[in-house]
């Protein structure tokens, strides 16, 4: 298959919208008292069976490598998932897309410690502008420095998905995207439900199902196995700094669907906590010196 950039494009600003909604249809699902590992477990499963469904000739040629590489990707998204999720228990919505979206300036520090590739100089004020954002979004100018756990769940969240970045960057490219696809599904479907086994059945009798059950079938069959199959062939066939600007955008749809179905009021402080780290993101995004610099005079 091949796709031209355009169309790939259009691949991933799809996946934005669709991770964008799905920090509320999550809320959702934790509103009605089901837990992270559960939730994680049967979304990643139907991730999984849906990979295996259209992509089983490519699956079985699963060799050893690609196993090892599809596990570590997998167990990088799912403790990622995990504890997004469960920090979405305890923030609104709008607050968990901005705050995982700072991965983006979190990657090459990130890179600069496994591969000692130093950042650019316009990394620093980057996450200067990042951390002043995020005190606009959790109110600390006015209640003080804390943050609330949900908040500072969603921050752990985010250097989970920067490694997963940095390692797709860097070794899960050797694998086939269907092998990879299907073990993200398989692996978050596995190790959440042992999670759950383990540490969240006691929860189950307050589960209500009638209420969770919508919520879930639409995080694996669309933001799960739809999204992240977009988001793996659409970064086959465009260019880094596109990519990355345009899944930033979730957290601007995250933000915009929160405040649209009612889940938080619109805020000056929203306003400007989001518009910084989206600011921050882009700034980490663009080649300033290509973008000023790189005009030569005749």
């Amino acid at each position: 298959m091949k796709l031209s950039k355009l169309q790939a494009n259009l691949l991933l600003l799809a996946t934005a919208i669709i991770w964008g909604i799905s920090y509320l249809v999550v809320k959702q699902a934790t509103n009605a008292q089901m837990p992270a590992g559960l939730i994680n477990a049967i979304r990643g499963l139907i991730f999984a069976a849906l990979a295996y469904l259209f992509f089983h000739q490519t699956i079985n040629k699963m060799n050893r490598i690609d196993f090892r590489i599809g596990l570590v990707a997998g167990l990088l998204n799912f403790a990622g998932y995990q504890i997004q999720t469960i920090g979405l228990k305890y923030t609104t919505p709008a607050n968990n897309a901005f705050l995982t979206a700072i991965y983006v300036a979190i990657v090459p520090f990130i890179v600069w410690v496994m591969f000692h590739h130093k950042p650019e100089l316009k990394s620093y004020p980057v996450i200067a502008l990042c951390v002043i954002g995020m005190m606009f979004l959790t109110n600390i100018f006015a209640t003080g420095f804390h943050l609330k756990l949900g908040d500072l769940l969603t921050i752990v969240s985010s250097f989970f998905f920067a490694m997963q970045i940095v390692y797709f960057g860097y070794t899960a490219t050797d694998s086939g995207p269907w092998i990879v696809a299907f073990m993200l599904g398989a692996t978050q479907g596995v190790t959440g439900l042992i999670w759950s086994l383990l540490f969240e059945r006691g929860s189950y009798t307050s589960i209500n199902w009638s209420a969770a059950i919508g919520p879930i079938i639409i995080l694996g069959v669309f933001a799960s196995f739809g999204a992240q199959t977009m988001q793996i062939v659409g970064q086959k066939f465009t260019d880094a700094t596109p990519a990355g600007l345009i899944l930033m955008t979730e957290s601007m749809f995250g933000s915009f669907f929160s405040i649209l179905f009612g889940f938080e009021p619109f805020t000056d402080r929203l306003l400007i906590g989001g518009f910084l780290i989206v600011v921050a993101i882009l700034i980490m995004q663009v080649d300033l010196r290509k973008l000023f610099g790189g005009r030569k005079t005749s």
